[in-house]
């Protein structure tokens, strides 16, 4: 059978995600498996009703482009409430399949080639090769020690004419840490002046503990006037499988994202959008979110304090790093493999997110499971010495 040749990789050093190597290799071994970030326990019954009311009532065809005015307008109240800035329905949302397809379809609009995007790391890991594919170049930014601080100097010495955007991420995942209102007003100084687009991922918007607070970034006069936001639907309301998120931006930037948007997929699930228009009209059904999942946080905190595992406890996501220098001296992703193949128990190796690597002997644990998993997760963390 012929095949063709001379086929140029745009992405010659890309690698299967190491969600995917853990995943599978959790289910080889039949392990207990917090590595991937999704919840194993089922979304509200009231919200799939919905969705199915939305099929029966004739939603079955192409939705607009930028996704239902119902939808929209819901999404306006919401980051109005919660933020105080007021987006216009009509031009500044869009609705996404989910919030990676988010932060595709902006770097897709604005980074062109030889471009320069700036990346705090550890990152999640579609950034860069979204960046790569349009031609940009990934300028890496480590986030200090192991506490994964921000640096402004370290920020600051990477910006040059070239650059086009920098991606932020808080609640951040994996260190689960969520930047202050002190941070947000100093990136917002930093950037003033520049044409330096933000990209903000704030997936984990209402997931956040303690005396920690989200501060969006479009709770700030001038960065909201340069910022694109992405959220998820999916990892607010624990149906990650039915990849719906959302974008907001000027209308100046929507308008370039609409255009990518249009060739790209046109538009997303109708019934789903329908359905969440009318669970939103509710509140506290993402007001509560961060009490829940607090809850989840101490609960598996609790369960492994008697273990040799050090932990600073999450500010925010559903996600806990555990430091297990005190236990082996591997590197991290030895140590995830071996708790895998030994111990029956899948994370993730935090080094794989660093710049160059760098490894702190973390690994990263999400607790959004059912107390029965967390339980017996903590149970084989005992015996791990």
């Amino acid at each position: 059978m012929a095949t063709v040749s001379n086929i140029s990789s745009k992405l010659p050093k890309h690698e299967t995600s190491i969600f995917s190597v853990m995943s599978k290799m959790a289910y080889e071994h039949d392990a207990v498996n917090l590595s991937q970030g999704y919840p194993n326990f089922d979304t509200d019954k009231r919200l799939k009703e919905l969705v199915y009311e939305a099929m029966l009532d004739g939603y079955n065809q192409y939705a607009p482009l930028a996704g239902i005015a119902l939808l929209r307008e819901q999404i306006v109240n919401k980051i109005e409430s919660l933020h105080g800035k007021k987006y216009d329905k009509k031009t500044e949302i869009t609705v996404t399949n989910g919030a990676t397809q988010a932060l595709y379809l902006a770097i897709t609009a604005f980074v062109n080639p030889g471009d320069e995007v700036i990346v705090l790391k550890p990152a999640y890991d579609s950034y860069e090769p979204a960046i790569k594919l349009n031609g940009g170049i990934p300028v890496l930014v480590q986030l200090e020690g192991e506490e994964y601080k921000l640096n402004f100097d370290s920020i600051k010495q990477k910006i040059s004419s070239k650059t086009r955007m920098l991606i932020i991420n808080t609640p951040h995942n994996p260190s689960g840490n969520v930047f202050s209102n002190a941070e947000m007003l100093q990136l917002e100084k930093l950037l003033e002046g520049t044409d330096i687009i933000l990209l903000s991922d704030e997936v984990y918007e209402h997931i956040t503990f303690d005396e920690a607070k989200h501060h969006s970034a479009s709770a700030f006069p001038n960065l909201s006037k340069r910022a694109i936001i992405c959220a998820s639907f999916g990892k607010t309301f624990h149906n990650t499988g039915w990849k719906m998120g959302y974008c907001v931006a000027p209308e100046e930037l929507m308008a370039e994202i609409w255009k990518v948007m249009e060739v790209n997929v046109f538009c997303v699930h109708h019934p789903t959008q329908r359905a969440f228009a009318k669970y939103l009209e509710t509140p506290k059904h993402y007001l509560e979110l961060g009490e829940f999942y607090q809850e989840k946080r101490d609960t598996f905190l609790n369960l492994i304090k008697d273990t040799a595992f050090k932990a600073i406890p999450s500010k925010g996501t559903y996600f806990q790093l555990l430091d297990y220098s005190e236990i082996s001296n591997e590197s991290d992703v030895e140590f995830s493999r071996k708790l895998i193949k030994e111990f029956g128990i899948a994370s993730i190796p935090v080094s794989v997110f660093n710049k160059d690597q760098v490894d702190y002997r973390q690994l990263r644990f999400c607790f959004a499971k059912t107390n029965e998993t967390l339980e017996k997760a903590a149970e084989i963390l005992k015996k791990i010495k």
